[in-house]
């Protein structure tokens, strides 16, 4: 994955699946497909940790995010935006404090039919790399045990 200056500016899209907690933490989803995903984030107070830069669990979140919608990214054309994933494991290293607007670009390695191996680096305002994270993923309709298939966001028709 590059970790190139910043990019010209896109569109912030829709999520395609619910998730409050992304809600609560102001991510947004800037590129989605082909197996790769950009979100960003603009920091504010409500991110920092004591040192007054981004806490590292808004990294690892953003990073984790940004992956797992990598990973989904190529299942679209299926209703519902295909199978769900879940984190199986994930190995972050920090390089820099996170500042200002972040920006998370994420890619599918590789995939078998039940699991995703992505990596994704989160760039600075000055696109200097920040943290950089590598994951694997289990695809999964529903969560085991449970009656909860994923939730994908209402869409109104026009």
């Amino acid at each position: 994955m590059t970790t190139a200056g910043p990019s010209a500016p896109s569109t912030q899209l829709q999520f395609p699946v619910y998730i409050p907690f992304v809600e609560k933490l102001g991510f947004e989803l800037h590129s989605l497909g082909d197996g790769e995903a950009e979100l960003r984030v603009n920091l504010t107070e409500s991110h920092m940790n004591s040192w007054e830069v981004a806490h590292g669990g808004v990294l690892m979140t953003l990073l984790d995010v940004a992956m797992a919608h990598a990973a989904r990214s190529i299942h679209r054309e299926q209703p519902g935006f295909g199978p769900g994933v879940v984190t199986i494991e994930m190995k972050t290293s920090f390089m820099r404090p996170g500042e200002g607007q972040l920006r998370a670009l994420a890619k599918l390695l590789h995939r078998t039919a039940t699991l995703a191996f992505c990596e994704a680096s989160i760039l600075g305002e000055d696109g200097k790399l920040c943290a950089h994270a590598t994951a694997t993923f289990k695809y999964l309709k529903a969560l085991p045990g449970r009656d909860r298939a994923v939730k994908t966001l209402q869409r109104s028709s026009p």
